[in-house]
């Protein structure tokens, strides 16, 4: 029986990402997926153990984080505290063993999904840390002289915000892929699937002042999908009349926006400086 992935309803996939996850199961290597910040790359690793059916595992990746994390800790120092109150687990080393994601996931009966979140965090040599075991899938427990072999070989999901490049050895080893920022359409589709039944003459208003928004020169930070799902949701608790987006004097746009899609104060100034500049003109 093939594993594929064919969407769900509630997570917009495009048929080039479709085709993405589904080339990554079929040739069992990670997929490597990139995009703006608040694009749905974490949301896809969650959409796709869900319609699989399979258990997900999530590894969020933060600068200090090193990746025999993810394979098991030892924890020395509440063994060396035990020793010397007399605990009798103290004998078992194991006791002491963490297990981390990856041990997780390679002794499960079942498939899993494992979703390594914003690897380029890490230190660069993070993902090189991690190329044997994702090739072999498995490792060795030095202090408990165990090997760890996975029964079933996971999906790993890997994400990047593109902050740094990662190592060509890791690469070649993924199946990569790219998210672009939605459509028009594609964002009207996302909108409705978060609102069912929102009237569509609000949609289009908004999503007309989002992307010219976007647009805008010189924004250091562009809104993304998830700052535009936040803004609807705003437009609909005040009840905001769709006109008052297609309003020729912005004023009265921008107040809804603070907060919800300009995330720092140079962009903030930037919109109130061409507001000024266009209403002189």
């Amino acid at each position: 029986m093939t594993t594929k992935f064919q969407g769900t309803d509630s997570y917009i996939t495009t048929p080039d990402l479709l085709l993405a996850v589904n080339a990554a199961i079929t040739l069992k290597r990670p997929l490597l997926v990139k995009g703006e910040p608040g694009t749905g790359k974490t949301l896809l690793a969650e959409e796709v153990a869900r319609a699989l059916g399979w258990p997900l595992l999530q590894w969020h990746i933060k600068s200090t984080t090193k990746a025999q994390q993810g394979l098991y800790e030892y924890d020395a120092v509440s063994r060396l505290r035990d020793s010397q109150l007399g605990e009798e687990k103290v004998r078992d080393i194991a006791n002491y063993i963490k297990h981390g994601v990856l041990w997780d996931a390679f002794s499960s009966d079942a498939p899993t999904v494992v979703l390594i979140d914003e690897i380029d965090k890490a230190d660069i040599e993070f993902p090189n840390d991690l190329l044997r075991e994702l090739d072999r899938m498995t490792f060795d427990v030095y202090e408990t002289h165990q090997t760890i072999t996975a029964k079933h070989r996971p999906l790993f999901i890997i994400t990047s915000n593109n902050e740094k490049d990662l190592p060509d050895a890791f690469l070649r080893r993924c199946f990569f892929h790219y998210i672009k920022f939605p459509s028009k359409d594609t964002m009207k589709q996302i909108v409705d699937v978060h609102y069912p039944g929102i009237k569509q003459e609000l949609v289009s208003a908004a999503l007309e002042a989002f992307f010219d928004l976007r647009e805008l020169p010189g924004l250091k930070k562009k809104p993304s999908t998830s700052e535009l799902i936040d803004w609807i949701k705003l437009l609909l608790a005040e009840d905001v009349d769709p006109a008052v987006l297609r309003e020729k004097d912005q004023r009265k746009v921008l107040a809804p926006l603070y907060g919800a899609v300009l995330k720092n104060e140079q962009d903030t100034e930037l919109f109130q400086k061409l507001l000024f500049m266009a209403r002189r003109g």
